[in-house]
């Protein structure tokens, strides 16, 4: 199954995304902060990036920038996850180069949705 990379500061949400990810069937590897993030996209190559917003470090939107103008990780797909729901906040994450946003709490049959909808377009599915 795909790859993902989980970047979340918060230990419980990190936590129990992950296990239910795991239990999808999901290689899950995880960073703790958006520079970490960065460092393992690179080492990783996930198939997905899980991107909290409000990140130590360096931020969500910052990471995701970084990763896009990187031609050996701007083809990975990063799904925004942040508990801001407000319009402005989803197009700040787009403009930042995320391929799509999800608020949290997690509605994990609303995020696998996302999830899957990315690697068929990337054909990494």
């Amino acid at each position: 199954m795909a790859k993902i990379l989980l970047v979340e500061d918060n230990e419980m949400n990190r936590d129990m995304l992950s296990r239910r990810l795991l239990r999808k069937g999901f290689d899950v590897v995880m960073a703790e902060d958006g520079a970490a993030g960065v460092a393992r996209a690179v080492s990783e190559a996930p198939a997905v990036i899980l991107m909290d917003m409000s990140l130590p470090v360096i931020d969500g939107w910052e990471a995701t920038r970084r990763l896009k103008a990187d031609p050996a990780t701007a083809h990975i797909p990063v799904i925004a996850l942040t508990a801001h729901a407000m319009s402005e906040d989803r197009d700040k994450a787009m403009a930042a180069g995320c391929d799509d946003y999800d608020t949290k709490p997690i509605d994990l049959d609303r995020l696998l949705g996302k999830i899957a909808g990315l690697l068929a377009k990337t054909g990494a599915a």
